[in-house]
């Protein structure tokens, strides 16, 4: 194999490819990033056996040939070197070595065989459908911070998608939870969605996912399967297992009678919340609402560092109460909000309450109270 490219293209595919190659590996073979060219083009593909992700850059090829190299290693000698440097790859499948040429840079990688190296196959995808790049990263910003970590419960652990109809029209709707909040943001359904499986997106995914979205323009052309999914955009294909498990009953957890109505200034209430809990040494401190007409007082006691007030007017005017909420989700779920405006719907003190904005936005929140 012998090829040459430019710096900066072959710089943006490994950073894409790379963060998907784990840093520690029990098989070697899944730290190496899989080269092929051919054809005036350069293939890099990596895997973690869940996660797959495959770009095309075009190259000049003086002779066709595929070898795997060292992720990260790769990654880091391209990133040092020049801007605008020409950089050439030279695999002699006799020595076993990637030689890497760029100026009066040399250098010389172990490889390991190409045939060793686990293909995943994407199997038969029964829906395939487009949407905007912008609506795929809402979807997700809108609902990842709320996928559980814990991993006992594994179906938590990703973005439930499914399609499902409102008021006569067919939505493509997200959602996640870790059993404290809950987020649910919901689109037009795209053509083809329509009756595609209820799927978790696993959250490794998810944010591999969302960090490629930030370099491509357009459309993403995404593919289901009840195993796998797979989004093509521009140079990029990414593909994904699914995770194997069936997603709890959300509906049965969003309240349809909360009767009190409480509405901030989104960035005010924000700045607030964030205030008052400086004086907590643990985020997931609570922090007290007490309501009264026209009027929040939120506070912070610790028993470490002594405690902390703030008014502010709001837009309330039902019985006086008092509610807490765990500060950093408070501030999640603040940062969600599209407009200047948050909506807060509660019942008492031990319901859960529904957030949000007071705009025609489509996501909605649920928050479990804690005691103070």
């Amino acid at each position: 194999m012998k090829i040459s490219l430019e710096r900066a293209q072959l710089l943006k595919a490994l950073a894409h490819v790379q963060s998907v190659v784990e840093r520690r590996n029990t098989i070697p073979i899944l730290s190496n990033v899989l080269l092929q060219a051919s054809d005036g083009k350069l293939a890099l593909t990596a895997t973690d056996l869940d996660i797959e992700v495959v770009e095309t850059v075009a190259a000049t090829v003086g002779q066709g040939g595929s070898t795997t190299a060292p992720a990260h290693v790769l990654y880091d000698i391209v990133r040092k070197l020049p801007e605008g440097a020409e950089v050439s790859l030279d695999h002699d499948s006799a020595s076993e070595r990637l030689e890497i040429r760029a100026g009066r840079s040399r250098f010389s990688l172990a490889t390991l065989p190409k045939d060793d190296y686990p293909a995943m196959s994407a199997g038969d995808m029964t829906h395939r459908f487009q949407m905007a790049g912008t609506a795929l990263k809402t979807l997700i910003d809108k609902t990842r911070f709320a996928i559980s970590t814990e991993e006992t419960r594994y179906y938590l652990n990703g973005i439930y998608l499914h399609t499902m109809e409102v008021n006569g029209a067919p939505v493509l709707r997200a959602v996640a939870t870790d059993g404290h909040r809950l987020a649910r943001v919901e689109l037009p359904a795209p053509d083809g969605a329509a009756g595609m499986p209820g799927i978790i997106f696993p959250r490794k995914a998810v944010g591999e996912i969302r960090k490629l979205i930030d370099d491509v323009e357009g459309d993403v052309a995404i593919a289901v399967s009840d195993t796998k999914i797979r989004f093509s955009m521009g140079s990029v294909v990414f593909t994904s297992k699914l995770i194997d498990g069936t997603f709890p009953d959300y509906q049965r957890v969003i309240p349809s009678g909360n009767d009190k109505r409480l509405g901030v200034d989104t960035a005010a209430f924000s700045a607030s919340v964030d205030r008052v809990s400086t004086v907590s040494s643990e985020k997931s401190r609570a922090v007290k609402m007490a309501l009264e007409d026209g009027r929040l007082t939120l506070s912070v006691t610790s028993p470490d560092s002594g405690s902390a007030t703030e008014e502010m007017e709001v837009d309330y005017a039902g019985d006086a109460m008092e509610i807490g909420f765990n500060a950093r989700y408070l501030l999640e779920i603040a940062g969600q909000i599209g407009s200047e405006t948050a909506v807060f719907e509660l019942q008492d003190a031990g319901s859960p309450t529904v957030v949000h904005d007071d705009g025609t936005s489509t996501a909605l929140y649920v928050l479990m109270p804690m005691r103070v």
